[in-house]
């Protein structure tokens, strides 16, 4: 049986994944002591601010929408299992996670790989939001990336 579901809850797991972001860059600016990783984790964490308010917005705006699958169900099916293991299950380990960090280099290695699984997660999610809405969705995949390219360099000096 497949998992149904509408682009409002594809919608409600990118809030789910700015949420997870925010909390995380914001535990690591207190832990962290160096200046500009600081630095770096709080303008991050105010970015996952204005992307989960975007896509509360949007929510606000979604219209029933199909995207062409092989069956019914297909795509949401397949999301809904990347959203469990990689957004639910990345939640669940964070607070474990955020607790074995104990340098700048641990934690700037653990967003890189969490603005990669937004940015993937974004990319698969675009087929099923409301053509009328696409282009917000690659601004913000072009926010994530440019997030990515950020802790590369914060990476550099870690």
């Amino acid at each position: 049986m497949s998992t149904m579901f509408n682009a409002s809850e594809v919608l409600q797991f990118a809030i789910k994944i700015e949420e997870n972001g925010e909390e995380f860059y914001r535990n690591m600016a207190v832990k962290i002591d160096k200046d500009s990783i600081k630095n770096t984790f709080n303008f991050l964490a105010d970015e996952e601010v204005k992307h989960r308010e975007i896509f509360k917005e949007m929510i606000s705006r979604v219209e029933n929408y199909r995207p062409a699958e092989s069956f019914p169900g297909e795509y949401f099916q397949y999301l809904r299992s990347y959203a469990d293991e990689h957004i639910f299950t990345k939640a669940k380990t964070m607070k474990l996670k955020m607790e074995e960090i104990n340098s700048a280099l641990e934690a700037i290695r653990f967003a890189i790989e969490m603005e990669l699984d937004s940015v993937h997660y974004y990319t698969e999610a675009k087929s099923l939001i409301p053509d009328s809405q696409r282009k917000t969705i690659d601004k913000i995949i072009e926010e994530e990336r440019r997030h990515y390219l950020k802790l590369i360099e914060a990476k550099k000096v870690a």
